[in-house]
């Protein structure tokens, strides 16, 4: 069999593994091993990835990682311990939400005390960009840093908070490694390798946290689930779910790294948290795709 055949095959046989179906009245026998193998087949299907994926079940108990430590460089993921950290202060009453930010757009790099500024450009979100010079209600800002993954948001808010606070807070839910160092765009301390870094078992931690309610009281809670709800890029986990499964997530990329990692609802049980993390794959795409197959195959496992 030539290279070309062989590789044919394999395929071949991975898309006949992962089409497999689970069925209904099965799936509380179907075991973790089953589920990541199914996992392992779809990831080996795109060369030179790297994923890592963490899942707990709130209504069994049940848990699975794969690669669940692996560290990856957190893209846009670190911004939900910041909302957290920025929700802790609404609690302290140290802030307000309603309380009057000035938007500016300069900040101050870790790695040598730098000046840089954002281009509305390479940011998911432009619109925040016209309020520069204004006065925003902070959590306006965590609106837009989370929704619409705004970078200038994000920044704008970590120079409230400390990264340092913030760190310790992720241990304080049971995150082992990860690390929010600093804002968005620091390209000084991007190239000393002073970067904010996550892993799938770090952010199953504290969106577990969030949904127990040890983050802020209940009504804060509900706040940030619904920040996270209104998500505005929906095609990684939610687009292996059924069509209108409520989720509260948060993507994040940067070239070659796709992640998301989230709570997701299913009808009439509990829900489970699941964060996939990719890195090694150039095309979004195809990225998008693999995190959306290994959404489909954990909600085959829990959801039935």
């Amino acid at each position: 069999m030539n290279r070309g055949s062989a590789s044919r095959h394999h395929i071949a046989r991975v898309l006949f593994f992962l089409l497999l179906p689970l069925h209904a009245g099965s799936a509380q026998r179907v075991s973790a091993d089953t589920i990541r193998a199914r996992l392992e087949a779809r990831i080996a299907s795109v060369p030179g990835a790297l994923v890592g994926i963490a899942v707990r079940d709130l209504s069994t108990g049940r848990r699975l990682s794969l690669n669940g430590d692996s560290v990856f460089h957190a893209a846009s993921t670190m911004k939900v311990p910041v909302l957290f950290a920025l929700y802790r202060e609404f609690q302290a009453k140290r802030l307000a939400p309603t309380q009057p930010f000035p938007l500016v757009n300069m900040f101050k790099s870790i790695a040598d005390g730098s000046r840089y500024s954002l281009s509305p450009t390479d940011d998911s979100d432009s619109t925040v960009y016209a309020l520069v010079g204004k006065t925003v209600p902070v959590r306006d800002l965590a609106f837009r840093m989370i929704t619409h993954s705004s970078n200038l948001a994000t920044n704008a808010l970590i120079t409230l908070l400390d990264p340092t606070r913030i760190t310790a807070l992720t241990r304080s839910f049971g995150a082992t490694q990860m690390m929010v160092r600093r804002g968005v765009e620091d390209n000084a301390a991007f190239r000393a390798g002073l970067n904010n870094t996550t892993t799938a078992n770090d952010l199953v931690a504290i969106f577990v946290a969030l949904q127990q309610g040890k983050v802020a009281n209940a009504a804060q809670t509900r706040d940030m689930l619904s920040i996270l709800e209104a998500q505005a890029f929906n095609d990684e986990i939610p687009a292996g779910l059924p069509v209108g499964t409520r989720i509260a997530h948060k993507t994040g990329s940067i070239t070659g790294v796709l992640h998301d990692a989230g709570i997701v609802y299913p009808n009439a049980r509990a829900p489970y948290v699941i964060a996939v993390l990719t890195r090694g794959i150039p095309d979004e795409k195809v990225a998008q795709r693999l995190i959306a197959d290994c959404s489909r195959i954990v909600w085959d496992w829990l959801a039935q």
